[in-house]
């Protein structure tokens, strides 16, 4: 999948409140279907699509023992999309700082003019 394809999938996934819910639960450990349904107020086949979207955006993988099947975080992709986050981050600091120093100048200038 290309990197602009995987961002979009990644992004696409994090939109879901019940998604970021499972990936916090996987950041603890590995799971099982069953065990990310527990405390949630969806049925289990609801739980699997989203596994299945999870897994799509590569933020997840499952691995199969015997009868049971695990997910595990990749946190590749959310690191991906941290740094892509980042670059508009620095972009508003050094605005904001740009802005800073403007309004420190206006207002300097507007001492200076209230004391004369």
């Amino acid at each position: 999948m290309a990197a602009t394809d995987q961002l979009s999938a990644v992004f696409s996934a994090l939109a879901d409140p019940t998604r970021r819910r499972i990936l916090a639960d996987l950041a603890e450990r590995d799971s099982t279907v069953t065990e990310l349904t527990a405390p949630l107020s969806i049925s289990m086949p609801a739980v699997s699509r989203h596994l299945k979207v999870l897994e799509n955006a590569a933020l997840i993988s499952r691995t199969r023992s015997g009868k049971l099947r695990a997910s595990h975080l990749e946190a590749a992709p959310l690191r991906e999309a941290a740094d892509w986050i980042d670059r508009y981050r620095r972009f508003w600091d050094t605005s904001l700082d740009r802005l800073d120093a403007h309004l420190a100048e206006v207002q300097a200038t507007e001492h200076t003019t209230e004391e004369t």
